[in-house]
């Protein structure tokens, strides 16, 4: 069938609109990212590469846990970390680059149960003690962690508490805790329960941000992409209007 001079201009202006897309720019950056950022993070994704092209291979799991594994020289190229400490100090050892450091989001703490009407909004149960577990992510290398303790030692309830503790590896591994029935209570992130679209799962008490110290979530770029412009773009995405839209509807604060 013949096409007109006008439908083969089309069909050749499509073609060239194909060929102009830069995939041979799109690369790929090797992201660690602290267990409570996860969720929002795979929401994240496709903006992102929507916006740039770009892939995103993502590893999840305790800060501390990735500050040790980058020491050791772990590939990874960008670290979305749970706390602002552990950006600073990759940054003053060495294994992150000067200045590349900001702060992407306010962390919120909850006291969870997967159980409807088991937690009150005051937290008071808590000091009922009539739970076996409480699910907490480990405090060395987990900030969350500490941040539970913290409301522990703020309520006076350490040491009743303590021997119900349940120490997970990462604070994804406490909300696991809690979902399976392992643990009746547990310390996890607003964003762990509060996924915007889906119904929440049991109950929870918003913890009061005066009971523990703030949670300053920082992202850095890391001596591995440096020379990565997908990294480079990855963090510029963390700070645009559409990636804020997000991170606010996972419960997360914006820094002032």
């Amino acid at each position: 069938m013949s096409r007109s001079p006008l439908a083969w201009s089309h069909a050749a202006l499509a073609g060239l609109a194909v060929a102009a897309v830069p995939t041979t720019h799109a690369g790929e950056v090797q992201v660690a990212v602290a267990a409570n950022f996860a969720g929002p993070l795979a929401r994240l994704q496709e903006g992102f590469a929507a916006a740039t092209g770009h892939a995103l291979k993502v590893s999840a799991g305790a800060t501390g846990k990735f500050y040790a594994q980058v020491v050791a020289g772990a590939p990874f190229e960008v670290l979305i970390a749970a706390d602002d400490e552990t950006p600073k100090k990759l940054v003053a050892e060495g294994h992150a680059v000067a200045g590349s450091n900001f702060t992407y989001a306010i962390g919120k703490l909850v006291l969870w149960s997967a159980q409807p009407c088991y937690v009150d909004e005051q937290g008071a149960v808590l000091a009922k003690g009539a739970f076996t577990h409480l699910a907490v992510a480990n405090p060395k290398v987990a900030p969350y962690g500490a941040a539970g303790l913290e409301v522990l030692k703020a309520r006076g309830l350490t040491g009743a508490v303590t021997p119900k503790l349940v120490t997970a590896e990462s604070i994804a591994q406490a909300y696991q805790f809690v979902l399976t029935g392992n643990a009746e209570l547990g310390f996890v992130a607003l964003s762990q329960v509060s996924v915007p679209g889906q119904a929440g799962k049991g109950s929870y008490w918003l913890v009061p941000p005066s009971l523990y110290g703030e949670i300053r979530q920082d992202a850095v770029l890391l001596k591995a992409g440096e020379k990565n412009p997908a990294a480079a773009a990855l963090l510029a995405y963390l700070k645009s209007d559409a990636a804020k839209v997000v991170i606010q509807a996972f419960g997360y604060g914006l820094p002032r």
